[in-house]
């Protein structure tokens, strides 16, 4: 892979991993602000390599979006232990980008448990229906929509029509790497495309709303394997502007993991 959504700057800065974001991060709500999808790659890389072990992984991760991360300037990732112990740990990682003041500001956060891994293979088991085969999925080709942003590092192949009833469903391959020169591990390909759940699952008409998500909380139960990420999710609407977003996250060998999201719900100015 050529591309990337990020560059690393300067791995020792005071402040934290520094890098900088290119076109590839850019949200569809705005060109001045980054998709929810490769801050939460790049927390969750932080997160996997804090004091890595061999013998751990990632079962939960927590997203929040602080606020709007900007699509230009300087970014600093950061991480911590919050809870050591051999078998449990608690992770947490923030991103930071220049506030009005020139100051670094907190704009993303993530925590993870770490757990120790054993052998459970006699016990495999998830209740969750496979989707579709990748075969029966067909493109939108959603990037002659946009200029040059997030939608264009992506191969996304829909197995539903958009908005129709029922759960969405969609096959997503990032096409470009999260931080360049690096290769992505499961988990970070997974974490590239997880927050498109809200935009699959989504009943609104992005021409007339808006759907925003603050939040996503993942649930890993298998580590995905091979490019293609399965994301099976619907959206439910409150009566006052709040909704949330449940789904289920799969590879071509079944799920992986449960995800969910509460999204912000708002008319399109002007409608």
């Amino acid at each position: 892979m050529s591309d990337s959504y990020y560059e690393l700057i300067d791995g020792d800065d005071p402040h934290g991993a520094k890098f900088a974001g290119t076109d590839l991060v850019r949200s569809t709500w705005s060109a001045e602000i980054q998709h929810g999808a490769p801050p939460s790659a790049l927390l969750v890389r932080a997160l996997e390599n804090c004091e890595a072990r061999d013998d751990t992984r990632l079962s939960r991760v927590m997203i929040d979006l602080l606020g709007a991360v900007p699509a230009e300037g300087d970014l600093w990732v950061r991480t911590r232990i919050e809870r050591s112990g051999k078998q449990i740990e608690l992770v947490s990682a923030q991103m930071l980008a220049p506030g009005r003041d020139g100051e670094p500001r907190a704009v993303a956060q993530a925590s993870g448990w770490r757990l120790k891994t054993i052998d459970t293979s006699a016990v495999v088991h998830t209740s969750a229906p496979p989707l579709r085969p990748l075969a029966e999925a067909r493109s939108r080709d959603m990037k002659k929509d946009w200029d040059r942003n997030y939608v264009h590092s992506l191969d996304w192949r829909w197995l539903t029509q958009p908005m129709s009833d029922g759960p969405g469903e969609s096959w997503i391959r990032p096409e470009v790497d999260l931080v360049k020169g690096e290769t992505m591990t499961p988990m970070q390909r997974l974490f590239s495309v997880a927050d498109d759940a809200n935009g699959i699952g989504t009943k609104l008409d992005i021409r007339r709303w808006t759907f925003m998500n603050t939040d996503l909380v993942v649930h890993v139960h298998r580590i995905p394997e091979g490019e293609w990420i399965g994301i099976r999710a619907e959206t439910n609407y409150g009566p006052d502007g709040i909704g949330t977003t449940i789904g289920t996250l799969f590879d071509e060998c079944g799920a992986v993991g449960a995800i969910q999201q509460s999204v912000l719900v708002r008319p399109m100015p002007g409608r």
